[in-house]
């Protein structure tokens, strides 16, 4: 989940990515660095990956994640924590009203 970095090499590894959601904290430590930042993911790359496609329909997609221990707890821990913060922001632009 991009909104979970740990570190800016998680970040740098998605580079080519166009929209992530990045922690202020770690946004701060890449406008330091000086390093090269070179593109790891571009839509010729994934052209060329030799990956057969997945199809899933609704119930063999909830029996994929219910099936992965991580992929169900760190979904519904995600949400979790979204609608809690969606209910801080909501109280904070009603403070600033």
């Amino acid at each position: 989940m991009g909104a979970s970095f740990r570190n800016t090499g998680q970040i740098l590894e998605l580079a080519g990515c166009e929209l992530l959601t990045i922690s202020p904290e770690l946004l701060q430590k890449l406008s330091e660095s000086n390093d090269p930042v070179p593109i790891k993911l571009t839509p010729q790359a994934a052209m060329n990956c030799d990956l057969s496609p997945i199809t899933f329909d609704h119930g063999s997609f909830q029996l994929a994640i219910n099936n992965n221990a991580m992929a169900s707890d760190k979904l519904a821990e995600g949400i979790r924590i979204f609608c809690a913060d969606q209910v801080k922001l909501e109280q904070l632009i009603a403070a600033a009203r």
